[in-house]
């Protein structure tokens, strides 16, 4: 367990190379858009579909890394991330756009739920929420800087073979007139996700030995990919699940339209929003690295839930009605103070709550919080073609219900655990 625990570090090193070259394209994606002379709704579209595919593909993910083990999945992702954003850089239209982004969500997905896995595997319950903030504090790294970097890799110009040079996607920013290069920071994601595979390979062992892995696929594999979501609804931790879509919704509803309408309303470049981009995500490093362990021992998961909730909330209603840059600016990252709080918990609650394999489990919260991830984008975008601020109201409307709904429900959650554990001790 030690030797097992001592390689952690170097999953989350890893993790934050893939979330650095995640973080790197997210800034360029309305210039992209526009590039190809898209609209507001062929943005949530894109944006959607790398989700929908990690929606589809991560609970199989996640079941074949419980059979064959947490390494050799976690390496197909890697390597199927770098392939795939070599790919997208060198896309020469929409459609080949589309089809490449639906590569990426298929390939990468195999990372995510396998390093969740890799951390219950290495982790006692009482320091599952821990475990799980640390990784999220990594990935958040990854996002701290990626925005930033991808902005600034934008204005690059180097001297790669004309060959190479007649593929590569240059444009205008249409507020500056400055020449972007809209095609480097999918090379430079895809660098940094080659630089991860070695450290994966030579310095992370397996965490699930051969004897505690499932050698058979259960039956109820053999449904739907709906109908085993809608089973694991109505199971015992039905409600976490539920929760866990419908926070990402409204993350990905405000990350789709973000840039789109900084860049419409307040002139604001790649590079100002990746800045914008990058504080968010150093606000989520030190919440997840610094407070919300203490926070979680303190009040419990489910009070942080309801906070992130009224949090989260307040700012979707500040970035609808902010009316100059300055104030934009801070609504989202209040925003993004509310949202931090609410993921590693909610993974958390259901880490400990899961009756099956750890990595079922998290690909089923990984399919439920890309299911949310890929219908959030698709609404925002036909939202902000219809009116700009509309997508802003409907997060905030959404956030509200459920901190409605878990005024209730993770009462009803609480209790029911804590009658499961008086039965147990008794």
């Amino acid at each position: 367990m030690k030797q097992r625990q001592a390689s952690v570090p170097i999953l989350m090193v890893s993790m934050i190379a893939v979330m650095l070259g995640f973080g790197i394209v997210i800034p360029l994606m309305p210039f992209y858009i526009t590039h190809f002379n898209a609209s507001g709704t062929a943005l949530g579209l894109i944006m959607s579909i790398y989700s929908l595919m990690q929606f589809i593909t991560a609970p199989f993910w996640g079941k074949m890394s419980d059979r064959f083990g947490r390494k050799p999945i976690f390496m197909i992702g890697l390597a199927g991330f770098a392939i795939s954003f070599i790919l997208q850089g060198l896309a020469q239209n929409l459609v080949q756009f589309v089809i490449l982004r639906t590569l990426a969500g298929v390939l990468s997905s195999a990372t995510f739920p396998t390093a969740m896995a890799y951390i219950a595997d290495t982790t006692t319950p009482e320091h599952r929420s821990k475990g799980v903030g640390m990784l999220g504090a990594s990935m958040g790294l990854g996002m701290v800087i990626g925005p930033s970097l991808g902005g600034l890799i934008t204005h690059l110009s180097l001297p790669l073979p004309g060959s190479i040079q007649a593929l590569m996607q240059i444009t205008q920013d249409t507020a500056t007139g400055e020449t972007l290069n809209l095609s480097l920071p999918f090379f430079a994601a895809a660098l940094l996700a080659l630089v991860a595979l070695p450290l994966a390979q030579f310095l992370l062992p397996e965490s699930l030995p051969p004897e505690k892995r499932s050698l058979h696929t259960p039956a109820k594999a053999q449904q739907s990919r709906l109908s085993s979501l809608l089973h694991a609804a109505k199971g015992p931790v039905g409600l976490l699940y539920i929760l866990a879509f419908v926070l990402a919704f409204a993350l990905a509803n405000m990350e789709a339209v973000l840039s789109l309408y900084g860049k419409e309303q307040f002139k604001m470049g790649p590079a100002e929003i990746g800045l914008l981009m990058g504080a968010m995500g150093l606000l989520s490093v030190i919440q997840q690295g610094f407070t919300l362990g203490f926070l979680t021992r303190k009040f419990g998961e489910a009070a942080i839930v309801r906070s992130g909730l009224f949090i989260s909330a307040l700012g979707f209603v500040g970035m609808a009605l902010a009316p100059v840059r300055w104030l934009f600016i801070g609504f989202a990252l209040f925003f993004n103070t509310g949202s931090v709080l609410l993921q590693p918990s909610v993974t958390a609650l259901i880490s400990k709550r899961t009756r099956g394999g750890q990595g079922e489990a998290m690909g089923i919260n990984n399919a439920f919080q890309a299911l949310g991830r890929s219908v959030g984008p698709t609404w925002a975008g036909m939202a902000y073609d219809m009116y700009s601020t509309l997508s802003f109201w409907t997060g905030a409307l959404i956030q509200f219900g459920a901190l409605l709904f878990s005024l209730r429900g993770l009462a009803e959650e609480n209790t029911a655990q804590a009658a499961r554990v008086e039965e147990a001790q008794s």
